[in-house]
């Protein structure tokens, strides 16, 4: 907390301390107390990051209360080390004060900025932390620190409290380098402290300081003759350690306004969570100027922790223009000789009327602070509009229903609200809640309060409906069958949020027999206003999605293409955060071989879709160029680097860039069984054998794309037929709830069943491995190998020589006829004669003449050149030049692949030319 100098304290009890060795002394007990929760937490000596927050007050009552005091301090230490710290009762530091200020630049924000939270459970044992935590002047010095960033500083510190309640609203901190050191530190921040109290009374009205007055003058009268025995009065907030949590003092106050309202004396015993048992005593008391007002107590049994007392040594008097006003604790009360042997403590002090305000006014601020953090958890428009329901019941109200129109639950902008609403949420204090029920249409007409609030935009309030003719006339047996349930009140409010009309929000009450009034009305506006905002965030991240979720499946494969190499089924899985970049796709090649690939842009959302479809869009343009893997991969690559460039560029465009992607790319060939492979940052595919066994085959890793001037490297594995081949994305085996290991073996565990089929597998896998709630996309391709019979393939060399082109004709028909498809011996002679005389006058050796009988008949011959051939149309004078044309009117399709030896020229009859 302070400047830093040479290292003080027990620090070898804290050395073996964090090696869980035992300490038999020289370690004081709060010391060690705090070192033990911060082991709990799991806290490192060692971390230096610490909460921030900048929605703090920086013009509270604290710090006005706090200021000229620490200014005072801070012209004492003038030219010192010392540094003071003013926190709030969450150990956020709200104000620092410096002796010499340029210390505050040479020091880290973390000691110099406000806004950081020094509470124990963030910062470890501190003077801010562990004044908290003992509610009492405390000092820490050097090694007593936890974190090792404070070792050489010291510090003391004391809590601040208000004096109404005795609640400690605060914390002041000195601190100093352990040179620093003075016996009169403690006492200077003790009386600080107290100066700050009285300026925080000082904001107080006279009528409540004079109550406050009355009441501990008349203790101190009480306690003079009080029985032995008597239990000591204190701040209810010192009860915390002893599991009075927040949730019990509201309880607790709750309850005291109750009685402070009823202005008489009483004692009414109250029921805690868990058990427990407190009893509230009220008493009347009147200042010396005649105001009347309650005081209620808190009396707790004998199970509660004896350890509680008025805590912090006795402070010295304030100056003599201020009179004494000793904090709660400090004495007894009324009534003290009526509870021998109990542990007391003050709720609150209070007049009649003016304490109920008070008190409602800040149960609606309580309730709006926790709407800020409980309604919009998610982007999902009806789970929000839930959340708000929640909130208010019943703290605002006992029931509640929201109408919103379908076009909102979409994600769009609704053309007519009043005439598009159906029933989202129903909530209330019973289960059978006699309203119309989810999912309903809501009609409504003209003149009912609802119909008002959606013309008007603004609430309407109807504090009796027994008398409400318009909300009567719109279902009369409806709203008998309400008010037979004594719902009695109700307050209509729109949800507006950015000026679109987004539903509407009723609240009703039966069981509080007060109706609904002008401030009911305000908060219930207040919480429909914070609901709508979160409501139209939902609407439109639900919108994005849509749009993004629409986008990304128009860019994937709508069908498998026909092929006969593999037996292919796929799944493709949306995150629930935000649609990717995933994609698959299947692409026939020439020959009966099949591309398959899967690739993974990074990123979320509209960008990352439309990236994808680029991607998938260029890749089959490179497949059908006959690519080798890594070629096609370098391809991308080189397109990916030129559209981030091009991007990044257009700095009006308001486009974040393109991360880059991970793809893999395999081409399996039927005939040979060779797969060969390339991957550019994806995880390997996994390799299911015919026996059941499954194997992740090694394959060279790549760089991702779109980092450019990297090489990639293939690999070619032969695949048995009947085998399985699993390509997929990160997303199925990759989740922050579990390793990546875990993930792999139950992908192992899925893919070790022999025989299914390939869509089996792909459900199996997506049921056994995939996230029950996907953070990233998902996509998954199967293929299940087939091979070409050999029987079915026949091939020939053929020497340069034109003159053997005719006996190459002659055995291509004997093997067709052999085959059955006579239909195509015409075809197919003009065809390699074409092609073979052609390889023969322009290409190299080795030539070679392939026939392939599959889906379609192929036609290949491949020579050592890679000239490449181009079709054209001849004039009527040329002799020459029409061979290819030829070819192409006579096949189905055909082309040119080149290999690393030459190149095919290929073709294609379809089985059913005649």
């Amino acid at each position: 907390m302070g400047a830093t100098g040479e290292q003080i304290g027990p620090a070898r009890s804290r050395e073996r301390f964090l090696v869980g060795e035992p300490i038999s002394g020289g370690v004081r007990s709060p010391i060690l107390n705090s070192w033990l929760r911060c082991q709990s937490l799991g806290l490192s000596p060692d971390q230096t990051e610490l909460p921030y927050r900048d929605d703090f007050d920086p013009d509270s009552r604290l710090v006005r209360a706090a200021g000229p005091v620490l200014d005072q301090l801070a012209h004492r230490f003038a030219g010192s080390q010392m540094n003071v710290s003013l926190a709030d009762g969450n150990g956020t530091v709200l104000q620092r004060r410096f002796g010499e200020p340029t210390l505050a630049r040479t020091l880290p924000p973390i000691q110099s900025v406000p806004g950081f939270v020094f509470a124990e459970r963030f910062a470890g044992t501190n003077g801010i932390g562990l004044a908290l935590a003992e509610r009492r002047l405390v000092q820490v010095y050097g090694a007593e620190h936890f974190a090792q960033r404070s070792q050489s500083n010291a510090c003391s510190a004391t809590p601040i409290r208000d004096q109404l309640s005795g609640d400690i609203v605060g914390v002041l901190c000195f601190g100093y380098p352990h040179g620093f050191e003075h016996p009169a530190l403690p006492v200077l921040v003790r009386r600080a402290a107290e100066t700050i109290e009285r300026r925080l009374m000082e904001q107080r009205s006279e009528r409540e300081r004079a109550l406050l007055r009355a009441y501990l003058d008349a203790g101190h009268l009480a306690h003079d003759g009080a029985a032995p025995g008597d239990g000591p009065l204190i701040g209810l907030d010192e009860l915390g350690d002893s599991g009075l949590d927040r949730s019990d003092q509201l309880i607790l106050k709750d309850r005291a306004t109750d009685l402070i309202g009823s202005a008489q004396r009483a004692a009414v015993e109250v029921s805690l969570p868990h058990g427990r048992g407190v009893t509230l005593l009220s008493s009347p008391v009147t200042s010396r100027s005649g105001v009347e007002g309650v005081v209620v107590e808190a009396v707790f049994s004998g199970g509660w922790p004896a350890a509680h007392h008025v805590c912090g040594p006795t402070r010295a008097g304030p100056p003599p223009d201020h009179p004494p006003l000793p904090r709660p604790g400090a004495a007894g009360a009324p009534d003290a000789a009526e509870t021998p042997g109990k542990v007391r403590g003050l709720v609150l002090v209070g007049e009649p009327e003016v304490g109920k305000y008070a008190i409602a006014a800040r149960r609606r601020l309580e309730l709006l602070a926790e709407a800020s953090t409980r309604i919009g958890t998610t982007l999902d428009v009806t789970r929000t509009a839930r959340e708000l329901a929640e909130m208010a019941v019943p703290r605002l109200a006992d029931y509640v229903t929201i109408d919103v129109p379908e076009a909102v639950l979409r994600g769009e902008e609704s053309a007519d609200p009043r005439s598009e609403l159906h029933r989202t949420v129903v909530h209330g204090i019973r289960e059978d809640c006699p309203f119309y029920p989810v999912g309903q249409r809501v009609e409504l007409r003209a003149g009912t309060p609802h119909m008002r609030c959606l013309d008007s935009g603004r609430a309407v309030l109807e504090p009796d409906l027994r008398h409400a003719v318009g909300w009567i006339g719109q279902e009369p047996a409806h709203a008998r069958r309400i008010l037979a349930r004594d719902v009695h009140s109700l307050v209509s409010v729109p949800l507006l949020a950015r000026g679109v009309l987004l539903g509407i929000v009723s609240f009703y009450r039966s069981q509080d027999p007060a109706p609904f009034g002008d401030d009911d009305s305000w908060l219930a506006q207040e919480l429909a206003a914070r609901a709508a905002l979160c409501i139209d965030n939902a609407r439109r991240y639900t919108r994005e999605h849509s749009l993004a979720l629409a986008l990304q499946r128009s860019l994937l494969p709508h069908g498998m293409p026909e092929q006969g190499a593999v037996e292919v089924a796929h799944r493709y899985l949306p995150a629930e955060s935000g649609v990717g970049g995933d994609w698959f796709d299947v692409i026939p090649l020439s020959g009966t071989r099949v591309a398959l690939l899967v690739g993974d842009v990074v990123g979320h959302g509209l960008h990352a879709a439309a990236t994808m479809g680029r991607l998938r869009t260029a890749a089959r343009n490179f497949a059908e160029l006959e690519l080798a893997p890594d070629e096609l991969l370098t391809h991308l690559d080189n397109l990916l680097v030129r559209l981030d460039r091009e991007e990044g560029g257009d700095n009006d465009s308001g486009s974040t860039g393109i991360v880059g992607a991970t793809c893999l790319y395999a081409v399996y060939d039927p005939t040979s069984r060779q797969c060969t492979m390339a991957r550019a940052g994806h995880p390997p595919p996994a390799l299911v054998h015919p026996d059941g066994g499954v194997t992740f085959p090694e394959l060279p890793a790549g760089p991702p794309l779109g980092l450019g001037g990297l090489p990639f490297e293939t690999a070619e594995i032969e695949l048995p037929e009947g085998s399985t081949l699993v390509l997929y994305t990160d997303g199925l085996v990759e989740d922050r709830h579990r390793d990546i290991d875990v993930a792999l073996d139950q992908l192992t565990r899925a893919l070790g069943h022999p025989g299914r089929t390939a869509e089996d597998t792909c459900q199996a896998v997506i049921d056994a491995v995939a996230p029950d709630h996907p953070g990233d996309d998902i996509a998954l391709l199967v293929a299940r190998t087939r091979a070409v019979p050999a029987d079915r393939i026949a091939t020939w060399n053929v020497p340069a020589d034109p003159s053997l082109v005719s006996g190459i004709r002659a055995a291509a028909t004997r093997q067709l006829t052999d085959w059955g498809l006579d239909e195509l011996t015409f075809a197919a002679e003009l065809m390699l004669s074409e092609l073979v005389t052609n390889a023969v006058r322009y290409g190299t050796e080795p030539i070679q003449v392939r026939l392939v009988h599959d889906r379609t008949l192929i036609c290949e011959v491949s020579d050592g050149s890679s000239t490449a051939p181009h079709l054209r149309r001849a004039a009527s004078t040329e002799e020459g030049g029409r061979g290819l044309f030829l070819v192409a009117q006579l096949a189905h399709t055909w082309g040119t692949r080149y290999t690393t030896h030459g190149k095919v020229i290929w073709a294609e009859c379809a089985l059913d030319a005649a």
